[in-house]
């Protein structure tokens, strides 16, 4: 292992002050930090600033030097960034003009690209009218917007049913494209999806539907658990209610959990063959 010196960049959670820190250990850095920010040394642990990951020892010879990390006290947590922008919230709650005018004051001395873009999110949401319920209250909001609807929270409704019948009827379609001997088992599950949505009321993953068809393909005499898909598609386990110019796009690299797509057989539940 290196016997070399590593430099980083050290605060606590009860002050914004930070310290120059440098060890040869992840051991002896967590010491030099609880002695210099006076924090008992058992159950005290280093995390980095920006995410709120705890550091191991991989990370004490891997990371850049001066990397900024907080140091947690027993009971504290820290989750970056989130709580960063939670606690200048908690301070100034009450002023959200001057909240706004401190953080394009932030912004236009920034340079780490992550705190100027949580910054411009946070500009951005401050500068709403998120309390405003009515077209009259906030005629931005509906601007696009059919007249017919008169508050957000109705057509907020009428966006996710929408959502909701598109992802069902993209279901239904996908059956053309299985081979003829799978159609039929396929069909008598979309049904019983069905059924269960006209009783009760996610984001679609590109994952969902080809798995359920490779468990078709694969079951060997197993039964699909057609509800642990349904949760997937149509239950709040996987749907953001959020308008759709609000999601932001990405890749979050989620898969089927393969423990969960077989069950065993129960009497008066059994799809029919």
């Amino acid at each position: 292992m290196p016997t070399s010196c590593r430099s980083f960049k050290l605060r606590s959670l009860s002050a914004d002050r930070k310290y120059g820190v440098a060890a040869r250990s992840l051991q002896e850095l967590l010491s030099k930090a609880c002695l210099r920010l006076q924090l008992p040394l058992p159950d005290s642990r280093l995390c980095f600033y920006e995410d709120g990951a705890e550091v191991t020892e991989d990370h004490f010879w891997n990371v850049p030097d001066n990397t900024e990390l907080i140091l947690l006290g027993p009971g504290e947590t820290w989750q970056g960034y989130v709580s960063e922008i939670q606690r200048f919230l908690n301070a100034f709650s009450n002023q959200t003009d001057k909240i706004v005018r401190a953080a394009q004051g932030l912004l236009s001395e920034e340079e780490a690209p992550k705190r100027r873009k949580l910054l411009s999110d946070l500009i951005q949401n401050l500068g709403e009218n998120i309390s405003a319920e009515s077209r009259g209250e906030d005629e931005k909001w509906f601007e696009g917007v059919e007249s017919r609807f008169k508050t957000k929270s109705s057509y907020m409704r009428y966006s996710c049913e929408s959502r909701i019948r598109g992802y069902m009827k993209e279901v239904g379609s996908y059956t053309s494209v299985l081979h003829p001997a799978l159609q039929v088992k396929y069909k008598q599950i979309v049904e019983s999806m069905l059924e269960k949505l006209k009783l009760e009321r996610i984001e679609k993953k590109r994952t969902i539907l080809p798995t359920l068809a490779e468990a078709l393909k694969e079951r060997d005499g197993r039964e699909v658990d057609w509800e642990y898909f349904y949760r997937l598609l149509f239950t709040v386990d996987n749907l953001k209610l959020v308008h759709i110019a609000c999601h932001k796009k990405s890749n979050h690299n989620l898969a089927c959990d393969k423990t969960k797509i077989y069950r065993k057989r129960k009497r008066g539940r059994r799809i029919p063959k």
